[in-house]
């Protein structure tokens, strides 16, 4: 059995054009890039349909300042099918969900909405796609905004806590649990090696 190529694209944050109306906003702007659009389709199919999450909040304030990474499949075809994606969020962030607020917290950038297609879940992908990202940031360090020291925050849906765990992150018990859409999750840091 010969292993799916997999091909990972990155778009920098992407601006106003994802939300010309401001939000809530169409989760399929028309003028935005195809790689944002089918980070949009991976994460309405998995958040949406499949977890029944609100599809018109789906869009937020944040994806406009994010960049987003998409892992693409190769199908019998040869075509590339998006199957899973990852979104970074850089600060200022405000409150935490469960309320925490401190003005003094260190600067950190946000992962979020990690998705994969059902059909390409346990190949690794949202590992695969996680670890690009923070080899990019730890990369780009000169191109992000000054303060960042390497950490970066998950507000991870309980159920994927040891995945996380994995990964090196860290379960913070001060940022508590919280219910998100029906979903638990928690709060879970880790601290990237940038290397300076």
């Amino acid at each position: 059995m010969t292993k799916p190529r997999v091909k990972i694209l990155m778009i920098p944050p992407p601006g106003d054009i994802v939300a010309p109306q401001g939000f809530p906003a169409d989760p399929r702007p028309k003028a935005a890039p195809q790689v944002f659009l089918d980070a949009m389709e991976v994460r309405i199919t998995v958040f949406c349909d499949e977890q029944k999450c609100s599809l018109e909040e789906e869009l937020d304030e944040d994806d406009p300042r994010s960049w987003h990474w998409v892992a693409y499949l190769s199908n019998e075809s040869g075509n590339d099918v998006p199957v899973s994606v990852i979104r970074i969020v850089p600060f200022p962030h405000g409150p935490h969900p469960n309320g925490y607020w401190d003005p003094d917290e260190e600067p950190y950038f946000k992962i979020g909405r990690v998705a994969t297609m059902a059909t390409a879940r346990g190949k690794g992908l949202s590992r695969m796609l996680s670890e690009q990202a923070f080899s990019w940031l730890a990369a780009h360090q000169d191109e992000l905004p000054s303060g960042w020291n390497g950490l970066v925050l998950s507000h991870a849906q309980a159920t994927v806590e040891k995945m996380y765990e994995k990964l090196g992150f860290v379960t913070d018990v001060k940022l508590g649990r919280w219910d998100e859409v029906g979903i638990e999750h928690l709060g879970m840091w880790k601290r990237l090696s940038l290397g300076k």
